[in-house]
């Protein structure tokens, strides 16, 4: 199948957009971020580097995390977005951004946040998720996570997106939702 994306603009919005690529662990939140990053040039942050050590720990014995252990991590999502914010550059960042008061959070005193919710079934997260190597999020914690999504309410700027697709068709479809790419037959 021909790549969706070859041979078709990207229109980058004025400087700075920040889109945060939220969903549950397995959604394909980094390859989509990672496929903006790259078509735009932004800079790209993987939120998972911003767990503590004590957060991937307890997630590699299988716990849950709570809200006083993700504060933190968010704050230091949200301290990586002002920076670029202030430098004037657009960036693409990966976090769960599983609640509307994570969001919230990640949006304060941030005025270029937007999000792009990628949304999959649950039995194709979970089967991802077992067959991926090297990451400490175990599949046991999918229904956690699950439980805890809050999906993106209407007053929130942002979109979802379906994964169905090759990654190529995914990277495609969050383009067009979040308005960096026109379709050049409109």
């Amino acid at each position: 199948m021909p790549d969706p994306t070859a041979d078709v603009p990207v229109t980058p919005p004025p400087s700075p957009d920040v889109v945060v690529v939220m969903g549950v662990s397995g959604s394909g939140k980094s390859t989509v971020a990672k496929g903006i990053s790259a078509l735009l040039g932004w800079e790209f942050a993987e939120g998972d580097a911003f767990h503590s050590e004590a957060n991937v720990a307890k997630m590699r014995q299988g716990h849950a995390l709570t809200d006083d252990d993700r504060w933190p991590w968010l704050e230091s999502i949200g301290d990586w977005i002002s920076t670029r914010e202030r430098a004037g550059e657009s960036a693409v960042v990966t976090s769960s951004a599983l609640r509307r008061v994570y969001r919230d959070l990640l949006r304060r005193g941030r005025p270029h946040v937007r999000f792009l919710h990628v949304e999959a079934p649950s039995e194709v997260i979970q089967e991802r998720m077992e067959q991926r190597a090297g990451h400490y999020m175990p599949p046991s914690l999918l229904p956690s996570q699950l439980a805890t999504l809050e999906p993106l309410e209407p007053d929130e700027p942002g979109v979802s997106v379906t994964n169905e697709g090759t990654p190529a068709e995914v990277l495609d479809r969050s383009l067009h939702a979040l308005g960096l790419r026109k379709d050049p037959n409109a």
